[in-house]
């Protein structure tokens, strides 16, 4: 199997996430997080929003049913379509864009250019070969059925940034009428994709995490940092650069100080979560890929087997939001500064949780000398930070594990108690959830009140006392991190 592939039964059997309904037989694209993928998924989550609350970032969490009118002034009732082919044949549907990928051919515009496409190309269905398929555009979005109301339809959203942008005014009061105004949000999003595929990779159902930048266009309020990093771009028209944001600005490469910024802010906080920064690159958009909201868009992309894959994308979406909520609502979206009006810019990173939660799974995944899969989390990242277990079920010593168990749990409650199985078993176990650190009970400790301590990635055990591991968390522990601290 694939090195995606077998992070997917991994995390089946681990309880990070599995088929929704699977006793039904499921419905493409939609998950479960189990026990672990829900931790996981938290602590990914609050690092995001830590990273952006230190820039003064306002967060909010809006309905994720909205009014027809929002997506009939955003442009997604007009535009937020897939081009797709149907096989009348038999019936298989799939992008078109997949179809196209190894014919050299750009994206098409419609489905009239797609049509051409397939004729000029000699296109046939991969399913059954037949030379009818036909190129139609079909509407990602989720209509509710029966939602009829005083206000129009009501649709699932697609994303989370209208309900930041119709709020806009409401948000400016909030930061005092001051720009620039940051502000962020996680929640669910709905598409109805054609073709979901790779369990949490592409989803109907999805958790993203999107960052609205407003400021003044005619301003710099963010500039990236220098000496920061190497990156990876690969411009639209140009070779592959690497080097540092500020160097890439300075370069031409990227082309406003606000997108360089961010572009640094997301490959510190993905490579600080965990995704393999070898692994990690920031293209640029074509003409013929962007949204009709965005003049520039670069996305952040993780390597999965052989594939790039989009986890997050950083587009300048200039003022065409809030400009047309102001011509379809009535409602100024100006601001005013200086005595200028003007409506602000907004450049928004738009992260996708599933995705970057997938991307650390798979590029943590390694398999010991033993042949034993291991995930090395990054501490703050992993669902439990550490594991206690008695190294046997009797004499006393299972009563002692969970009394430490007990303590312990007060000052970091994200551990686990473990007694099934032998004592190599749970290791693995513990190993394979991503689990730092593995604290075993043994008979000297009841000698002399000391525990053994397994660090997971170098398998190094250290003997501590009850009281200084009960003291403090175990990754802040200074006699655990000073024990395992490289030399």
């Amino acid at each position: 199997m694939s090195e995606v592939q077998d992070t997917i039964e991994l995390a089946k059997r681990r309880g990070f996430f599995w088929q929704s309904s699977s006793i039904y037989g499921g419905t493409s694209g939609f998950y479960t997080y189990g026990p672990l993928g829900t931790l996981m998924k938290r602590n990914i989550v609050q690092a995001w929003v830590n990273s952006y609350i230190t820039i003064g970032a306002l967060i909010v969490d809006s309905p994720v049913i909205t009014q027809e009118e929002v997506f009939r002034a955003s442009g997604h009732l007009e535009r937020f379509n897939d081009l797709i082919y149907e096989c009348p044949s038999c019936g298989s549907k799939q992008k078109l864009e997949t179809l196209l990928k190894n014919s050299g051919s750009g994206i098409p515009k419609d489905a009239v250019q797609g049509n051409a496409l397939i004729q000029e190309k000699s296109l046939k269905c991969p399913v059954c070969g037949s030379d009818k398929i036909r190129a139609l555009e079909f509407n990602t979005m989720f209509a509710l059925s029966n939602s009829k109301t005083g206000e129009g339809r009501l649709f699932l959203r697609p994303e989370t940034a209208q309900g930041i942008f119709v709020d806009f005014p409401l948000l400016l009061k909030q930061n005092r009428d001051k720009l620039p105004l940051v502000v962020i949000q996680v929640g669910k999003g709905f598409r109805n994709e054609v073709a979901p595929r790779n369990a949490i990779i592409r989803l109907r159902e999805f958790s993203m995490g999107e960052v609205e930048v407003f400021f003044d266009p005619n301003t710099t309020p963010f500039v990236p940092e220098k000496d920061q990093e190497e990156i990876v771009f690969v411009p639209k028209r140009s070779p592959e650069y690497r080097g540092t944001a500020s160097g890439a600005l300075d370069s031409g490469v990227i082309s406003n100080p606000g997108m360089a910024y961010f572009i640094q802010k997301t490959h510190m906080l993905l490579a600080g979560m965990g995704v393999d920064k070898d692994r990690l690159r920031f293209r640029q958009h074509r003409d013929d890929e962007l949204s009709h909201y965005s003049s520039e868009c670069w996305d952040a992309e993780a390597l999965l087997d052989d594939e790039w894959t989009e986890i997050v994308g950083i587009a300048d979406r200039g003022t065409y939001d809030l400009t047309r909520h102001q011509s379809f609502s009535g409602k100024s979206m100006q601001v005013k500064v200086d005595g200028k009006e003007f409506v602000p810019r907004v450049i928004e990173p738009a992260h996708g949780i599933d995705r970057i939660l997938m991307s650390i799974l798979v590029h943590s995944r390694n398999i010991s000398e033993d042949g034993y899969t291991k995930l090395s989390l990054r501490k703050e990242i992993s669902p439990y930070k550490l594991a206690v277990f008695p190294l046997f079920k009797k004499d006393g010593l299972s009563e002692v594990a969970r009394e430490i168990f007990s303590r312990y749990s007060k000052a970091d409650p994200f551990c686990v108690y473990d007694e099934a199985g032998s004592i190599g078993k749970r290791y693995a176990r513990q190993d394979e959830a991503g689990t730092p650190y593995c604290v075993t009970v043994d008979y000297q400790t009841k000698e002399d009140h000391t525990v053994t301590v397994r660090e997971r990635d170098t398998g190094k055990q250290i003997r501590l006392a009850i009281d200084d591991l009960v003291a403090h968390p175990i990754t802040t522990n200074p006699a655990v991190t000073s024990a395992f601290a490289l030399p």
